[in-house]
């Protein structure tokens, strides 16, 4: 059984970390190696994670789930979803 590089072992530690915090990861090509799709949605954040390799790049992002953005602190009284 051969040892894996420092960078997997991170690698891989870092993925375990993002489920432990409630993301899904789906893969987007076959093979061991395929970039990988991850997705966590909350109450306020639909938040995407893409992981091609260690040389090929990631991205990350945060959306807020409503396009309304209150000036100032008002008060929010009602969310409606859509």
């Amino acid at each position: 059984m051969a040892a894996e590089s420092p960078d997997v072992v991170i690698g891989m530690r870092l993925l375990d970390a993002a489920k432990r915090q409630g993301f899904t990861f789906r893969r987007l090509a076959p093979g061991p190696d395929g970039p990988l799709w991850g997705t966590r949605d909350t109450e306020t954040w639909q938040d995407r994670i893409y992981l091609s390799g260690f040389s090929s790049g990631c991205s990350a992002t945060r959306r807020r789930k409503s396009s309304l953005l209150v000036p100032g602190d008002l008060l929010v009284t009602e969310r409606v979803p859509g």
